[in-house]
């Protein structure tokens, strides 16, 4: 296959020799002189990633230049620039055509370095796992940060808004970025029309630092799309678990950006806690408030009671879910119990840490109550598992299903509705 290639690459070079000679004998005259030798000499710069090298012809008595890249890419010209996307060392030869022919150099090794040696870059595009890493905002406050040129604090956000929180921002290793919005992007103070798009990026190591990401292609941001100057952003953390990020502004003033990695469950976590705390209750004004059966046929064992006939000691109490991870059950004076008969009975009012996540079958995510003991809407839904899968949320309304309905168990489905 290699030599055909090579073949084919001569045929092209010597197509205009032929063509002219084919002219000059028409004249009477012959096309000839040596052969050519093929030579060149490189220069790789390693300023930037993905790395450009640049190769000079240094060939004697020729005019037409081929270059074999080693990637199996090809270009001509005297001096040309070739861009390597991947680390790894590159067999790179020329061909060289001439009136006495053609020539062809010695293969040189061209070696490209790895970025993901350097802690910036391989965090960001996760160099050791996937190669791709997708970012979003932290939900912790202060992840947007502006302050003066010189460093003083202007201002610190709170809690932002869920059409910020839902952001995603993915980085790979093969030097693209890509912004989804999940609907709509943050902008003027307002959630606004999606700016979704994609581009590449050039990471620059610096000396000493963690390097810096600048955005190629028309309109792309990170974090804010306000006019970041030169589409520049400084890396000035990079783990994990977080990436901090910061761009100069037009005006001279500087944003700082946190990230964490996307959690496909923190939308859900947010609704469910309202982003810091947030009480929900049985929703007795729907039928079938909660109902008893198997996954393959929720009813099976009980349809659940019509509208507004949930015992008053059990359609009072309240569910309080935390951003932190902790739930409090508030029996609001009574407890209806199963182990007492179904009837109402002492209070089981108490708090229990939960552990969030994607849910292990039907569900948008699921959380599970470690304590023992503890337990939403009926004392005897999933008692030893504890786990809640949340099949449906928005602001106001949720439907959790109870037991994880694995070999056939009995699930509860509850609906709930917000204080």
């Amino acid at each position: 296959m290699q030599f055909f290639t090579r073949f084919a690459a001569l045929g092209l070079l010597m197509a205009p020799l032929l063509l002219a000679s084919c002219e000059k004998e028409d004249d009477n005259a012959k096309l000839e002189g040596p052969v050519p030798e093929s030579s060149f000499t490189y220069q790789v710069n390693t300023t930037q990633y993905p790395v450009a090298v640049t190769f000079t012809s240094t060939s004697q008595n020729g005019f037409l230049y081929q270059w074999n890249f080693g990637d199996n890419t090809r270009a001509s010209g005297n001096t040309t620039t070739h861009v390597y996307t991947q680390p790894g060392t590159y067999q790179v030869e020329l061909i060289t055509a001439g009136r006495g022919g053609t020539g062809i150099s010695n293969k040189q090794n061209v070696v490209i370095p790895d970025p993901c040696t350097n802690a910036g870059f391989s965090k960001l595009v996760n160099c050791a796992g996937s190669g791709t890493r997708v970012w979003s905002f932290s939900t912790e406050p202060g992840a947007i940060v502006r302050e003066s040129a010189t460093g003083a604090v202007l201002s610190t956000s709170g809690t932002l808004p869920n059409c910020q929180l839902d952001d995603q921002f993915s980085f790979s290793n093969s030097y693209t970025v890509n912004y989804e919005s999940g609907g709509q992007t943050f902008r003027n103070n307002t959630c606004g029309t999606s700016l979704n798009r994609g581009g590449g990026f050039v990471f620059r190591p610096g000396t000493g630092g963690l390097g810096q990401i600048v955005l190629q292609g028309k309109g792309g941001f990170i974090g804010l799309p306000d006019s970041v100057a030169n589409k520049t952003y400084d890396i000035l953390e990079a783990t994990d678990t977080k990436l901090r990020l910061r761009g100069t502004n037009p005006d001279g003033s500087r944003t700082t950006v946190t990230f964490m990695p996307f959690d496909a469950t923190a939308p859900y976590k947010r609704l469910l806690t309202g982003g810091t705390s947030k009480t929900w209750m049985l929703d007795n004004k729907t039928d079938a408030p909660i109902t008893v059966g198997t996954e393959a046929n929720p009813l099976e064992y009980f349809a659940g009671v019509k509208a507004g006939e949930l015992p008053a000691c059990q359609s009072d109490d309240e569910y309080t879910f935390s951003m932190n991870d902790t739930f409090t059950y508030d029996a609001k004076g009574q407890t209806f119990s199963a182990a007492a008969g179904y009837t109402c009975a002492a209070p089981l009012s108490g708090t229990s840490p939960m552990v969030f996540g994607p849910a292990a079958g039907t569900g948008l995510a699921q959380f599970t109550l470690t304590r023992a003991g503890a337990f939403i809407a009926a004392t005897d839904a999933s008692p030893t598992e504890r786990v809640y899968r949340i099949l449906s949320i928005d602001n106001n309304k949720m439907t959790l299903r109870a037991g994880s309905g694995q070999n056939g168990g009995t699930v509860f489905t509850i609906k709930m509705v917000a204080k």
